[in-house]
């Protein structure tokens, strides 16, 4: 939904069987991300969403957020975390950055080092 520079997001239920432009089960809420304020971001009937999770409904990763955000309890999104946190402590294990951050912090450390060493002379044989 929406326009160019004007997202706008429905939050549908889909049978996930049927085509990405197939027939929706329900609408329960929509996401605007340009809204200043939080609170109404996202607006969701937390009852109908309760009550398609309870169906066995799942939701997409993104949605998962949304939905805890807006305060539905629900599985997946804890998974998430927890897959997150194993990930983070193998690769802190390894020694390997996790984040952005940690990446751009390890390659200014690597450039500071090499701008501390004078140039080796070359010697000529």
């Amino acid at each position: 939904m929406g326009r160019r520079h004007r997202p706008f997001f429905r939050i549908n239920v889909v049978d996930g069987r049927t085509p990405r432009n197939g027939k929706v089960l329900e609408t329960i809420g929509h996401y605007d991300p340009i809204e200043k304020d939080k609170d109404k971001q996202v607006v969701l009937n937390s009852e109908k969403a309760k009550y398609w999770l309870d169906k066995g409904a799942i939701p997409t990763a993104s949605a998962a957020q949304l939905l805890q955000r807006a305060g539905v309890k629900n599985k997946f999104a804890k998974e998430k975390v927890s897959k997150r946190s194993k990930a983070r402590i193998l690769v802190r294990k390894k020694g390997l950055p996790f984040t952005k951050a940690e990446k751009e912090a390890l390659q200014k450390k690597a450039e500071a080092e090499k701008k501390v060493e004078p140039p080796k002379p070359e010697q000529k044989t």
